[in-house]
């Protein structure tokens, strides 16, 4: 215990996190290889990016996620049933950050637009019918929000077992600031 002691310095929450992440990967690659025949990698990278040790940041996280994600998806579908070409996924993209920039306005996790838009016209572009396109473009969406459920619950089980106290701020941060201001 000391050992650990050495290396988080008491605090332990990339080790929570570590926690948390393992489980949630080992649970969706379960989850998706059982009553799926996607790869789950999809899903996992929605749920790294979306779990964080303390609960609050993970569900700012999922809000954001979730909202940019399907700014992204729906961009991307308009683009594969508008027919994919040479141009559709750097378009889609640049109109996905414009989207999310000036309309919808959520900064943290904006660039999720556009990797959702690119990830649903990836999948799209490999099929010879817009039908099949949007079809796959749409599994691939819930890939994606699936994963961002699961790194939610799990890391609300995780800080429910195993409780993190807030990391104490130092002298002189802006909260303290903020309140002496206040005065």
């Amino acid at each position: 215990m000391k050992f650990v002691d050495r290396i988080t310095r008491g605090d332990m929450h990339g080790i929570h996190y570590a926690v948390s992440i393992f489980i949630a990967t080992a649970l969706l690659w379960f989850l998706m290889h059982k009553f799926t025949q996607f790869n789950p990698i999809w899903a996992v990278s929605s749920m790294v990016a979306t779990s964080d040790p303390t609960m609050k940041e993970a569900v700012m996280f999922l809000r954001a996620r979730v909202i940019n994600t399907l700014v992204g998806c729906i961009v991307g579908l308009f683009f594969i049933a508008v027919g994919t070409n040479m141009l559709s996924m750097p378009l889609a993209m640049a109109v996905t950050v414009l989207l999310s920039s000036y309309v919808i306005r959520i900064q943290t996790m904006w660039r999720q637009a556009p990797i959702s838009a690119a990830f649903v016209i990836a999948a799209g572009m490999g099929h010879e019918s817009r039908r099949n396109g949007l079809i796959a473009g749409a599994y691939r969406m819930d890939e994606v929000l699936f994963g961002c459920i699961v790194g939610l619950v799990v890391a609300w089980i995780v800080s429910v077992v195993w409780p993190l106290p807030e990391p104490e701020l130092p002298e002189g941060t802006a909260k303290e600031s903020c309140n002496s201001a206040s005065r």
